[in-house]
């Protein structure tokens, strides 16, 4: 059965915590899992869970530290949502990236780590694996529903390695125009696929928040990044 514990990353001016999930062989590439706006909440927890169950190693960490540490929404609702956006709001990107660079070295170096390192985000995770991607040389890239990514196309030329990216085709937080935007960004770039869920919202995977939630979406989409990962992040 996959095992997790609590990891701690080293970064400049503190210690931030994360999630691991390690996979029954007890090796694996790794995987680097950067949250939504919800924090490392029981969701993205499953999530590691998926990954692990796949044959990775899974590290999700506490990307809110610097401003909430330990910060998490359970289930997206008219409540919780807004004090989501105020915490996430208050994040310096250029420091969460720093930090999740830091955190994909960590994973490097973990001794259940074998092979490869990839990223994978959603919803504000998409943009920083998206951005992550550009600083940094993980393996893959997988950028759900990064709300981000268009205002940050100029970037995307510095991604140099297999990048799959997911899109709701009904997203009122991400329109139709800004996936153009992305599509004419990265037209011409083999190692990029785009794929879009024409009838699905933000956070079309989220099971914990029915509001969002669209299992044919989710679905669809997580045969297409189990692919995506087997094909360029293989489990040995």
């Amino acid at each position: 059965m996959t095992t997790t514990r609590e990891e701690t990353i080293i970064v400049e001016g503190g210690e931030m915590k994360a999630h691991l999930a390690v996979p029954t062989s007890g090796t694996g590439p790794g995987v680097l899992l950067i949250q939504e706006i919800g924090g490392v909440n029981g969701y993205m927890e499953e999530v590691a869970g998926r990954l692990a169950n796949l044959g990775y190693v899974a590290l999700a960490p506490d990307v809110f530290w610097r401003v909430q540490p330990g910060f998490v929404v359970q289930e997206f609702s008219d409540e919780t949502f807004p004090k989501a956006i105020e915490v996430s709001s208050q994040v310096d990107p250029a420091l969460a990236v720093a930090d999740l660079g830091m955190a994909l070295e960590h994973l490097r170096e973990l001794p259940e780590t074998t092979g490869g390192v990839g990223v994978l985000g959603f919803c504000f995770g998409g943009t920083m694996a998206y951005l992550v991607g550009a600083e940094y040389e993980p393996d893959i890239v997988v950028s759900y529903y990064g709300s981000g990514v268009a205002g940050a196309i100029d970037r995307a030329a510095d991604i140099v390695c297999p990048m799959l990216m997911h899109f709701g085709g009904k997203d009122p937080f991400l329109p139709m125009a800004d996936i153009e935007t992305i599509e004419s960004g990265t037209s011409g770039m083999e190692n990029v696929q785009i794929v879009v869920q024409p009838n699905a919202g933000h956070a079309f995977d989220n099971h914990a928040s029915p509001v969002y939630y669209d299992q044919g979406a989710a679905q669809a989409a997580w045969e297409i990044t189990a692919a995506f990962l087997s094909e360029n992040l293989s489990v040995e």
